[in-house]
């Protein structure tokens, strides 16, 4: 759960370094570029009274994430914590090419070697936050919002799965599908069964979802349908098993694959990609599972989707309920800067930079863990 004790605007409501694993290292400026290291010993011994102000900004539009977490870094391992102002935007604020999300204004030598640090967070959340926030508009792009499930657990290293969880919440997620994903929110993680369940029971499919509809009754019932490579077959016997139990298949047919179904409708080719998942594919299985009465059975899709591939999906009504995405919703494409514009109370910063005002910035206060 959250743990929160910084202030902003009279109200308790930022995550805080008691939320955060931080590395004691970040403290010794391991993490830290050499030059700020070697900026700092220079700062201290030949300019110590200053007061510098340094403003974070990016180059696009995109939803904000990583605030709370910098701003947690900045207490903890900053000189005098308590005596640096800082300004921020919120996790979750739509921004804009430019504009300053977050000021620290403090002696440089107490926390500009944090430049780096909080430049990099600041990036990677902003990055996740915007890409699923823009999964999620593709989704809703034919009329009704879809759910996506945030399934990036397997495409990057395990200890980046926390703050990639929250920020796919910030942009807004409807589930994670790990427990630490959920961990900086409060929640618990979201799955049904892999490939390797149904290998258990040699390919079959009805047994291994009926074993895990014992072992996990309160579950919504959802059967993974592809592991035959014939996902129409393998639907109908699930339904036709379970009835109104079954809540849900989920289709994750490989990119290299044919689906049987195609291959014993041979005049269906030659119009389209018949490979993986396919709009195709998933109209056949509407209509096979209507047909038989299971029109309550959802349709979850999961296995390469993007954002572009999904508002395909829906500009072309394909009748899926429910995404599960992941590799793309961790690109990182949006990179933030660190500038000090202000010096001693007057501006002072590098050609073709300045201090931009942000009358949207809010004083967050310091408040001791």
């Amino acid at each position: 759960m959250k743990e929160i004790s910084q202030k902003l605007n009279g109200e308790i409501n930022r995550l805080t370094n008691k939320t955060f694993k931080f590395d004691e290292r970040v403290g010794e400026g391991w993490f830290s570029a050499v030059y700020f290291l070697k900026t700092k010993k220079i700062v201290q011994t030949h300019v110590k009274n200053n007061t510098v102000t340094m403003q974070f900004f990016q180059k696009g539009n995109a939803v904000l994430c990583g605030t709370d977490e910098a701003i947690a870094l900045i207490h903890t391992f900053a000189d005098n914590p308590e005596n640096l102002e800082i300004h921020s935007l919120k996790d979750g604020d739509r921004i804009s090419p430019y504009e300053a999300v977050l000021t620290v204004t403090g002696p440089y030598q107490d926390f500009g070697y944090l430049e780096g640090i909080v430049d990099g967070i600041l990036a990677r959340r902003t990055s996740v936050a915007t890409n699923v926030y823009n999964v999620v508009k593709a989704a809703r792009s034919s009329g009704k919002q879809k759910p996506i499930i945030f399934m990036g657990d397997r495409d990057d290293h395990y200890t980046q799965q926390a703050g990639d969880g929250y920020a796919a919440f910030i942009g807004g997620s409807t589930a994670q599908a790990t427990h630490a994903m959920n961990e900086w929110w409060g929640k618990a993680g979201m799955g049904t069964m892999p490939h390797a369940l149904i290998q258990m029971f040699e390919g079959d499919v009805v047994a291994a979802t009926k074993a895990y509809q014992e072992e996990f009754p309160e579950d919504e019932l959802t059967a993974l349908v592809d592991y035959n490579n014939d996902v129409i077959t393998d639907s109908l016997k699930v339904a036709r098993a379970f009835g109104e139990d079954l809540k849900g298949v989920r289709l994750d047919t490989s990119r290299t694959l044919v689906d049987k179904y195609f291959l014993r409708n041979e005049h269906l080719m030659g119009t389209f990609d018949p490979r993986g998942v396919n709009s195709e594919l998933v109209f056949a299985l509407r209509r096979a599972l209507d047909k038989e009465g299971y029109k309550h059975v959802k349709i979850v899709v999961s296995g390469g989707f993007t954002e572009d591939r999904i508002r395909d999906f829906e500009d072309r009504k394909v009748p899926v309920d429910m995404y599960g995405v992941g590799g793309s919703l961790l690109k990182i494409d949006i990179g933030f800067t660190g500038d000090n514009v202000i010096l001693n109370g007057k501006q002072e910063a590098k050609q073709g930079r300045k201090y931009y005002p942000n009358p949207r910035l809010e004083k967050v206060e310091y408040v001791p863990e």
